[in-house]
């Protein structure tokens, strides 16, 4: 996305968005213009007593003399990692909710062991950071130019001289590039990928696949609608650049697409529509941001959202738009989408 179509974005709409792509990102501060996004970076497997090289997808290769031992990443990353059998020492985005239990970011990563340097989006302390003394931080690009996700705009500079980083990205491109993207980086860092365990993990991830394909196919008049809540608008997604919606997509799932013209202000994104309008689109099922950002369906008092046909039939489930890049915590991802449409009537 060109740095001209996203300045006029604001970080609460672009946060609340389904297709998220956060302040950072839309500015476009820290990516440099020739730092591109193949989706093909390459991981080097290392011994953790000798050196450790990584290309991620910035094209840039980060290069230590052993294996990271001090990492910090923003939480999602760090949920995957550890799915994978890799612990991290910091961690920066959404970790605990206001009650101290585990954000849905947060996976199953124990929240009590880690060092929270930041609770919420595009919060870093600087201090603490330096106090890990990191060997890496990771964490994902939402845009092609490598821009790192939830780093403050602010304390950029000062965060790359701290340490080097590392980037996934998560940007037009389809859901299982990513996931292949963190296995490589989370064996590169001394994971055990050809365990029972994990390898059972990304059966079930393909055996998912497949019921959502399938579902899709029985019943490819089913239109579902990828939704978000805020306080004064309802955000609808395209599938266009989210990792999740292009796989399902792919996958034979009936998109509600809002109009290219009505996404031109996101940035071709997402479409904000005031709750008036909520009922713009017909839809079948409707899939729901489940990021702690965002208003929960249950806590929806709007008149039109319950009048929705959908939301009338409880055909309302939710959705990650920051999946956890595990085979593990993307399978119910497919799994509940499949379900959803097997078990659909067609209400719109």
């Amino acid at each position: 996305m060109s740095n001209a179509r996203a300045t006029h974005l604001t970080r609460r709409g672009i946060l609340a968005a389904g297709g998220a792509l956060g302040l950072g990102a839309a500015l476009a501060a820290c990516g440099g213009d020739d730092a591109k996004s193949g989706g093909s970076g390459e991981g080097t497997a290392a011994a953790k007593s000798g050196p450790w090289s990584f290309k991620d997808d910035r094209g840039t290769t980060v290069k230590l003399d052993k294996v990271p031992a001090n990492i910090v990443a923003f939480t999602g990353v760090a949920a995957a990692l550890h799915d994978y059998g890799i612990s991290v020492k910091g961690v920066f985005g959404p970790t605990t909710t206001a009650d101290g239990k585990p954000d849905v970011q947060a996976g199953d990563l124990d929240v009590s062991k880690v060092t929270v340097l930041g609770n919420e989006w595009g919060k870093l302390n600087i201090e603490k950071y330096a106090a890990l003394s990191p060997d890496v931080l990771i964490t994902t690009t939402f845009d092609d130019a490598g821009t790192l996700w939830s780093v403050p705009v602010e304390s950029a500079d000062k965060v790359a001289k701290l340490a080097p980083s590392v980037a996934i990205s998560v940007y037009d491109r389809q859901l299982t590039e990513p996931l292949q993207r963190m296995w490589e980086l989370a064996e590169s860092l001394g994971a055990d990928m050809k365990s029972d365990e994990i390898a059972e993990s990304k059966k079930k991830f393909e055996a998912a696949a497949a019921r959502l394909r399938a579902a899709a196919k029985a019943k490819p008049e089913i239109k579902v609608l990828a939704g978000s809540a805020a306080d004064t608008v309802f955000y609808v997604s395209g599938t266009n650049f989210s990792i999740d919606l292009e796989y399902f997509k792919a996958l034979g799932v009936n998109f509600v697409e809002p109009s290219e013209k009505a996404k031109e202000k996101s940035g071709g994104w997402f479409e904000a529509l005031s709750w008036e309008n909520v009922d713009k689109y017909d839809a079948d099922i409707i899939v729901m941001d489940d990021r702690s950002s965002t208003i929960q369906p249950a806590d929806i008092t709007e008149a039109t959202w319950k009048k929705l046909p959908a939301v009338k039939a409880g055909q309302v489930i939710p959705r990650s738009p920051e999946p956890i890049l595990s085979y593990d915590k993307c399978t119910p991802l497919l799994d509940n989408l499949a379900e959803a449409i097997e078990n659909a009537k067609k209400v719109s």
